[in-house]
């Protein structure tokens, strides 16, 4: 296992507006998969839901904060789903060079393969 100062950092992108609940369900159930790999520390945006419940914010003021932790992430992983915010999540991440994966498995090739190297 790898400590979680040196593991890859993995900003979840997916739908939310459909469902606010369920699409936070399955965002925190795909980090925590990650995150009990001990591979990569994942950064789920949904749950941005809660802090937006007690102090409301904007959709621009969330997806801005948003993107701020997208910038400073290792890659993208993009859960299936329409959602036009996730897509300008991975339009971002495109050109910042942040690498975008679209299944778990080739995220988690990809952090051994660094794992390999530290």
């Amino acid at each position: 296992m790898i400590p979680h100062t040196d593991r890859k950092m993995a900003y979840i992108a997916g739908p939310y507006q459909l469902d606010p609940v369920q699409c936070t369900r399955q965002a925190i159930l795909e980090a925590d998969r990650l995150e009990s790999t001990g591979l990569i520390t994942p950064y789920v945006p949904h749950l941005n839901l809660l802090w937006d419940l007690v102090c409301p914010h904007t959709p621009e003021e969330w997806y801005s904060y948003d993107l701020s932790f997208l910038a400073r992430c290792d890659c993208l992983l993009r859960l299936p789903g329409k959602s036009v915010g996730a897509d300008d999540e991975v339009r971002f991440a495109y050109c910042h060079r942040i690498p975008v994966f679209y299944e778990t498995s080739t995220l988690l090739n990809w952090a051994k393969d660094y794992a390999k190297e530290i």
